[in-house]
């Protein structure tokens, strides 16, 4: 079964895009079978409950429990792979 990662940004265009894709990408690559869907920061807690994790450029409120990954290394480079492993840990 599929796993939910909530990628969210400030307005979920640029910034969501790039991050829900490399995760996307590099989760499949690894044989994971996640759905990754982007949404605003302020959308968060309408949307946390049904995802497994989020993954968050900005901070974010009312997860509804759902754990989260604050993180810029997507969009830097730096500490991806560590990133990686940490959502990994969150989806096994």
């Amino acid at each position: 079964m599929a796993k939910k990662i909530l990628v969210s940004c400030g307005t979920a265009v640029a910034t969501s895009t790039v991050v829900a894709k490399k995760v996307e990408e590099t989760l499949k690559e690894k044989g994971y079978d996640v759905v990754v869907e982007q949404c605003k920061a302020s959308e968060v807690p309408q949307k946390a409950e049904g995802a497994d994790l989020i993954v968050t450029t900005t901070p974010v409120s009312d997860t509804k429990g759902t754990p989260v990954i604050q993180t810029l290394s997507f969009l830097t480079g730096f500490g991806i792979e560590d990133d990686i492993e940490k959502i990994i840990d969150h989806i096994k």
